[in-house]
């Protein structure tokens, strides 16, 4: 189902992107065409991506195309989901010590749809951190680990 959705291949693509969206949740799916897992969170993007189209612009970034922002986002695991509004990083309490990305798939379509919800009205009221509509038990944990600090 990728092949439904837009692609940005360039930092230039990104960046014009996160720039250029405005009064609109925009949504960076960070990962590889490839991968199954990427494929599965690429399908209810897809099937939701006409729903959220008044509140949010979605586009599918490679992680090996676009390695400055796969850094910079210190994305480790795919897939990573990264949200933006008005050209600023939105973040997400999820219940997980990272609150700048959502690492996976979801579960079900209403789960994105309600959080694309929940980030934009959020957003349309001056929060730059919300918290997450998804049920606690849809969400894969993860521990952080920092080494050489």
């Amino acid at each position: 189902m990728s092949f439904l959705l837009p692609k940005l291949s360039t930092k230039g693509a990104v960046d014009e992107a996160i720039k250029a969206t405005e009064d609109k949740v925009l949504v960076l799916r960070f990962g590889r065409e490839t991968d199954s897992v990427c494929m599965q969170i690429d399908e209810i993007i897809a099937k939701t991506s006409s729903h959220l189209s008044n509140m949010a612009l979605i586009y599918l970034v490679d992680v090996d195309k676009v390695p400055v922002y796969t850094e910079y986002f210190d994305i480790s695991l795919i897939p990573s989901t990264v949200f933006f509004f008005n050209g600023q990083h939105m973040k997400v309490d999820y219940g997980t010590q990272d609150h700048t990305k959502f690492i996976g798939t979801f579960k079900a379509k209403q789960d994105f749809i309600d959080l694309v919800e929940v980030i934009y009205r959020g957003a349309m009221r001056g929060k730059l951190v919300v918290t997450s509509p998804i049920d606690p038990k849809n969400i894969t944990h993860y521990d952080l680990v920092y080494q050489d600090i």
